[in-house]
Order: structure tokens, then sequence, then C-alpha cells
């Protein structure tokens, strides 16, 4: 059994690589990534398993009404992008 910690951030985790989008807060841990039109492209998650901190992407596919897990990433320069790829 793994045991998934959120870790409470309150601080948006900086994005050195994504210049379009930025990041609002959404709940602690939980931001919402949005376009620079104001666009919601989906959400970024800040997950601590042990001492190491990893970031969840999903995105919201209209369709089904349903957010879509497209995974967990060592950096949110990575979630974030595997977001904004999926458009």
């Amino acid at each position: 059994m793994n045991l998934i910690l959120e870790r409470p951030t309150s601080d948006a985790p900086a994005l050195s690589r994504v210049r379009s989008v930025r990041l609002v807060r959404a709940a602690p841990a939980l931001w919402r990534i949005v376009d620079r039109h104001g666009l919601v492209l989906g959400h970024l998650r800040a997950i601590g398993q042990g001492a190491e901190l990893r970031y969840s992407a999903r995105r919201f596919h209209a369709p089904t009404r349903a957010f879509r897990e497209l995974g967990e990433f060592w950096s949110a320069d990575d979630a974030v992008e595997c977001v904004t790829f999926t458009r």
C-alpha cells in the first residue's frame, strides 16, 4: 500500500520553461493552469511522497464532463507542459 500525502504549500511552483501560462491557486497544494487568454487548461497538484515532491497533472474533458489524469511528474514544468501539449 502506498501512502500519498498532499504537502500543503502556499506558493505556486516556479515555472522556468512554460511562459505562456500562469498558475492560479485553487486550494492548498492545487493550482489552475490558465493560458494568457484566461482559459483554464487543467490543474496542477503538489503531492508529497515521503520526502520527495511530485506534481500531478489533470485536464478537463468537456464531452464526458470529467477530469482526466495525465500523470505524475518530478517537476512542475513537466506537468504543465503535459497539460498544454494535450490541447
